[in-house]
């Protein structure tokens, strides 16, 4: 059974047609979300690596997501979002493999390194696949009206998971050590493909697709601003558990579940004033906020502080990728909004590929504070492009985009 996307459907509709997809996702990305925490620590602690190896094992699942970005898009538009969504839970299944594989090696640390960052690498692309085929799926079935709340929304899920699964990660760590999490990585995936084998298919939408370059002239300003916000993101996922342990403080997955926390709940709470005021509008404030609470976390003595520095984080890049996102898929037609989307995140992909590596060079040259501290004053970059984008005219679209 196909499924074809109704016109102009309410808010309302968009929220339950975007439920099932929504919970796919969350299940889906429990398994990086319980590897976050506790990946830099098994680098770091059980195979004796150093800040900057922490850094690459962390950001070559951006690095591998990017690879992938393109075809993940021209994928999801040809072949069906449920099938790219298919592709990337069973690409998990096996990066899960591949971890356990790693353990195999931790006599050999250099070897078992070697393995996780494959593994790493396979789960990159599998997030490519999901979460582009997830949010392609959702604009077909909620509309192009609803974009802000459909980017917004599905990406909370992705989220909610991070947040849930970091201290569920750090649970199985205790309990069973990296295996725990190398059994997660490959069981929850196959459980969800089950679900998704439920769910009805959407038809690609036909028309005239717009060519690579087109579509990444179209989305590049946006694109360029999501990429210097995301650093504040990577900051997160890569040095937080590391910057607790140095400090001494109880629990060590408490300021990246703050940070994952808020964002959750300012994308649910605030996702729909996207589609209301704009995107740029939108992302400038949000841009402020998350510098704010990057320079409160390198500002803090005491994990209080930090978590508070962490929560306004999440509430500032919560709302940015989204804001910025409308601002991409209106600027090409339907049939190429998953190349769209993949064009756009591959601007994420970049910053984080390589801002990770960069970011732990800069905690080992002057120690983890700073970390957070560079992170705020890259975020403020994207600050200037929300302006541009938001005194610029709306380009038709497919114009592609002119730096000024």
């Amino acid at each position: 059974m196909s499924v074809v996307a109704w016109r102009a459907p309410s808010a309302q509709s968009a929220v339950a047609a975007l439920l099932p997809i929504m919970g796919v996702v969350l299940v889906a990305f429990l398994v990086i979300g319980m590897a976050l925490p506790v990946l830099p620590l098994h680098v770091h602690q059980d195979l004796g690596f150093g800040a900057f190896i922490v850094g690459l094992v962390t950001g070559s699942q951006f690095v591998a997501a990017l690879a992938s970005r393109v075809w993940s898009g021209h994928f999801s538009d040809r072949k069906g979002a449920k099938r790219a969504v298919t592709v990337g839970l069973l690409t998990a299944v096996t990066g899960g493999l591949l971890y356990f594989m790693s353990l195999q090696f931790t006599a050999r640390p250099g070897i078992s390194v070697s393995i996780l960052l494959l593994g790493r690498a396979l789960l990159g692309g599998a997030e490519s696949f999901i979460i582009t085929g997830g949010v392609t799926w959702g604009l077909v079935l909620a509309g192009e009206r609803n974009a802000g709340r459909v980017i917004a929304w599905v990406g909370m899920a992705m989220f909610a998971a991070l947040a849930v699964g970091a201290p569920l990660g750090t649970a199985l760590y205790r309990a069973g050590g990296f295996a725990a999490i190398a059994a997660a990585t490959t069981l929850l995936p196959l459980v969800t493909t089950v679900l998704v084998a439920g769910l009805a298919p959407v038809t690609p939408q036909h028309g005239a697709r717009s060519g690579l370059l087109k579509v990444a002239g179209a989305v590049c300003m946006p694109g360029f601003g999501s990429a210097f916000s995301s650093i504040g993101f990577g900051s997160m996922i890569a040095f937080s558990s590391l910057l607790s342990v140095e400090r001494h403080w109880s629990p060590v997955w408490l300021l990246f579940s703050a940070f994952a926390g808020a964002l959750v709940a300012a994308r649910l709470l605030l996702g729909h004033i996207l589609d209301q005021l704009g995107g740029a509008r939108v992302a400038l404030v949000s841009v402020a906020i998350e510098a704010t609470g990057l320079a409160m976390i390198w500002l803090a003595h005491g994990q209080t502080l930090a978590a508070v520095g962490a929560i306004l984080t999440g509430c500032g890049f919560a709302l940015v990728y989204p804001a910025l996102g409308v601002e991409a898929v209106r600027r090409v037609p339907p049939q190429s909004h998953g190349l769209a989307m993949g064009a756009y995140t591959a601007f994420l992909d970049v910053a984080l590929g390589f801002g990770s590596p960069a970011l732990g060079l800069i905690a080992g040259c002057a120690g983890l504070r700073a970390v957070f501290l560079a992170a705020a004053l890259i975020v403020l970059c994207a600050a200037a492009i929300a302006l541009r984008l938001l005194c610029a005219p709306q380009p038709a679209r497919g114009s592609g985009c002119t730096i000024q």
